[in-house]
């Protein structure tokens, strides 16, 4: 599955004043993470991914993705539990005075099916072998 979600970072929204957005996905393991700045970001979007008070993405703390016409990329392992599904996205403008609109799109599988095997059921058919 993958959730696309729309941030809509106004002038308004400033280090000080972040937009807020709760990303609602079904449990699983987030397996993808694409955030997609437009032509006019000229670098001074900034985005953070939460879970909680953690910051998952990018994983330095107090950092933050960035780009202009470009999409930030990357796969990742990250489990989340039946009841704690919901991420954070925290977004602000650097330096503008303008609107715009960046997505994040996320993909998220069951456990099952992106690691189909525990491994002590991986061992046990190599040893069958």
């Amino acid at each position: 599955m993958f959730y696309s979600f729309t941030l809509t970072i106004t002038a308004a929204h400033t280090a000080a004043n972040k937009l807020q957005l709760d990303l609602e996905m079904s449990a699983g393991i987030v397996h993808q993470v694409d955030i997609l700045f437009p032509d006019d970001a000229d670098h001074n979007i900034r985005v953070q991914i939460f879970d909680a008070n953690l910051q998952l993405w990018p994983t330095n703390r107090g950092a933050a993705l960035r780009g202009d016409a470009a999409i930030v990329s990357f796969r990742d392992f990250y489990e989340m539990s039946p009841g704690n599904n919901t991420l954070r996205a925290y977004a602000w403008w650097e330096d503008t005075e303008t609107a715009t609109t960046v997505f994040a799109n996320i993909g998220v599988l069951p456990r099952a099916i992106i690691q189909p095997f525990s491994l002590a059921e991986l061992l046990r058919s190599v040893q069958r072998s």
